[in-house]
């Protein structure tokens, strides 16, 4: 009796232990040393308010405290530069008027450098309509512990022509770090993502090229979306040479935005857009899949069944609520993912369970336990396209899961010879 006892004790125990590893996902904390000096916001405020075209605005060497937005509108060819990232910093903590750390507008040929901005009430640096924006040797985060109250960009261009993110850091953000949307022609490289909801996305945005970059320990790592009711929709993506790492951070998206419907685990997500080509990247222990591949028909029917109290996320940014609404009114808006070639890349993943906190991780733990699927598709597909996945030459061992959601998972394919690109 006492050995049944024993057995049986010893089965809880692992029950409760395997659960617990399941459902586990880091909460990471980010806390850089600073030493802020006090009373100097107004000359970095004036600095902004002067600026004309062709103004150089240097920054000093220091940690600061600003209590109000830094704005730019309606110049060109203006560069704001600092002497560093761990020399010069903004920070917005104590922000009472704005809700960016620098907001800039109507602009031309802006240059932002060697700098840090920090902990701003909402978005860090915010730029719109603006043809030419570069960033380079920007840090842009939120210290402390991760959380949904942290601003939801660190990096938002939109509406925007010519854009180059390049060698920067994103930090903390609770919607996305590296955010281009709506905007054409565009460059994220060599940068750094971690500890955001999504490292990197590009949304609604044409000629995009994503390479170069380390993006670790966010929820998602690289996301590409098309979303409905806005001025465009994306094409023409490329992401390649980029090392998409250990993405398994709990989602810590306010509640109701639809970054929050993003797996923890996912190394990259294609959402509903065209033409994205995957190739030369290295994707590593990100614990549910390393890229999935959905249509906006199940993230619609996922916000229907998830929806809770309405009033409290309809002023949130990217409201699920609110993107149904367009959903279903946008009558111009494809919600299928088209013509997503996946070229050779690197897959490896050393955890034996994908995270259950979301549907796609309790789908493969029942569909495929103990196996690795590194690239997942829903299945739901516009019959009027030409193809919506398929895998280049050299590509076709990937462990691969194509869903039957329409059918309860009855057709289920792992197959990658239906989908070769030739």
């Amino acid at each position: 009796m006492k050995k049944l006892f024993y057995l049986l004790a010893i089965l809880i125990a692992g029950f409760v232990i395997l659960f617990f590893v399941l459902k586990s996902e880091p909460t990471p904390t980010y806390t850089p040393e600073r030493n802020y000096v006090i009373g100097k916001e107004n000359n970095i405020l004036t600095q902004f308010l002067l600026a004309k075209d062709s103004t150089v605005i240097e920054l000093a060497e220091g940690h600061f405290t600003l209590t109000q937005s830094l704005l730019l509108d309606g110049v060109k060819h203006v560069v704001i530069r600092g002497k560093g990232t761990d020399k010069t910093v903004l920070n917005f903590e104590g922000q009472s008027k704005g809700a960016e750390g620098i907001r800039i507008t109507n602009c031309v040929g802006i240059t932002v450098q060697d700098l840090t901005v920090e902990n701003a009430k909402g978005d860090n640096i915010k730029v719109m309509d603006t043809d030419g924006i570069t960033f380079e040797n920007v840090c842009s985060s939120w210290s402390g512990k991760v959380s949904e109250s942290n601003g939801a960009y660190a990096f938002y261009p939109v509406l925007c022509k010519n854009v180059i993110i390049n060698r920067c850091k994103a930090i903390g953000a609770s919607d996305a770090g590296i955010y281009v949307g709506q905007s054409n022609n565009v460059v994220i490289s060599n940068n750094e993502a971690f500890y955001n909801v999504a490292g990197i996305e590009s949304e609604n945005s044409k000629n995009v090229k994503i390479f170069g970059n380390k993006a670790y320990e966010n929820t998602g790592g690289i996301l590409v979306f098309d979303l409905p009711g806005l001025t465009q929709y994306g094409q023409n993506i490329e992401v390649f040479n980029n090392e998409i790492i250990e993405n398994n951070t709990k989602n810590f998206a306010k509640k109701g935005a639809i970054v929050g419907q993003v797996p923890s685990g996912t190394g990259s997500l294609v959402l509903s857009t065209k033409d994205v080509y995957f190739h030369d990247n290295t994707f590593k222990n990100n614990k549910t899949t390393s890229i999935a591949i959905a249509s906006y028909v199940l993230i619609y029917e996922l916000g229907k069944r998830n929806a809770t109290n309405k009033s409290a996320t309809k002023d949130v940014v990217g409201s699920v609520q609110v993107i149904n609404n367009e959903y279903v009114s946008d009558k111009n808006y494809n919600p299928y993912p088209r013509e997503i070639k996946i070229g050779k890349n690197t897959y490896s993943n050393s955890y034996w369970f994908p995270t259950i906190n979301n549907d796609f991780g309790k789908i493969l733990l029942m569909k495929k336990p103990f196996q690795k699927v590194h690239v997942l598709w829903d299945g739901l597909k516009d019959s009027k396209s030409i193809y919506t996945i398929c895998f280049t030459k050299g590509a076709e061992t990937v462990p691969f899961l194509g869903l039957d959601v329409l059918h309860d998972f009855k057709n289920n394919t792992d197959d990658v010879s239906k989908f070769n690109c030739n």
